[in-house]
């Protein structure tokens, strides 16, 4: 596909299908177009309402060219060669989409579609092929769409807002996107480690005189709580020392209490003098 295109690809593509016995392949490589677009031209679906444009008297093509495309399926059109010379122009960078007036309604029933047959697309991507606003694809996504109940899904190249082409590309450019993040959180799940699956765990143990026998895991039971634990030299020292100082303290204890059963039975002289006289 060369990189000078008509001047008006779908007039051309329309002018092209009712004028020429070219194949739908010719006639989108030549306008830059999508085959099923330019099946939908042939069909009525797309380009309703756009006049074509005769490619010869605009001396864009030849009618040489075109009887020896109609004749050869696999030859491929070419332009004329201009008569003026045309100033190339700088790639600029793309703004918003505009959507004509007659096709701004049929915003919401596109971005319904496109949100039920590829919700691999970002919000920004169906943005950028309807020319919708965020705040109007969510509130379609969560039904809360003014409009909501009468929403019928429809193809937005079949509405004409965006192209096959547009279409495609931004499908394809998410499921490189989605390509990527898988493999990214596989290897995330490789660096944090990953459970065996659950037919490696429970399938039954295969006997191990078996040719070609390898054990791929093995189910280690619980440890029972009567199982006692290897004390480590540190705690048995902590061990010693606390047992010790129990002991230590313990010793004061006894010595008080003894203490304490043997002071009241001792009496003092007065109190024996005072016993005496009341016995006489």
């Amino acid at each position: 596909m060369s990189d000078r295109k008509p001047l008006m690809p779908k007039a051309t593509a329309v002018w092209l299908v009712e004028n020429t016995s070219l194949s739908f392949e010719q006639i989108a490589e030549f306008c830059g177009l999508h085959v099923l677009e330019v099946k939908g031209i042939a069909d009525g679906d797309v380009a309703q309402g756009i006049k074509g444009l005769d490619p010869v008297t605009s001396n864009q093509l030849t009618r040489e060219e075109i009887a020896a495309a109609e004749k050869d399926p696999s030859h491929k059109l070419k332009l004329a060669e201009p008569k003026v010379a045309i100033p190339e122009t700088t790639a600029t960078k793309r703004g918003p989409r505009y959507t004509p007036v007659s096709r701004r309604h049929d915003r919401p029933n596109a971005v319904l579609w496109l949100l039920r047959n590829h919700p691999e697309l970002k919000t920004s991507q169906i943005m950028r092929l309807v020319g919708t606003t965020k705040p109007t694809i969510a509130q379609i996504k969560d039904r809360t769409h003014w409009n909501s109940p009468n929403l019928v899904p429809q193809d937005p190249v079949t509405l004409g807002l965006c192209s096959q082409t547009d279409l495609d590309n931004e499908v394809k450019k998410a499921a490189r996107r989605l390509e990527r993040e898988r493999k990214e959180a596989e290897k995330e799940a490789i660096k944090a480690g990953t459970l065996l699956p659950t037919e490696e765990t429970t399938a039954p143990a295969a006997p191990s005189d078996e040719e070609g026998f390898r054990p791929t895991a093995e189910i280690v039971q619980p440890r029972g709580a009567d199982e006692a634990r290897e004390e480590t030299p540190a705690e048995e020292e902590a061990r010693v020392f606390a047992k010790l100082k129990e002991l230590k303290s313990d010793a004061p204890q006894e010595e008080d209490e003894e203490d304490a059963d043997a002071s009241p039975a001792e009496t003092s002289p007065a109190e024996d003098e005072d016993t005496e006289r009341s016995d006489s």
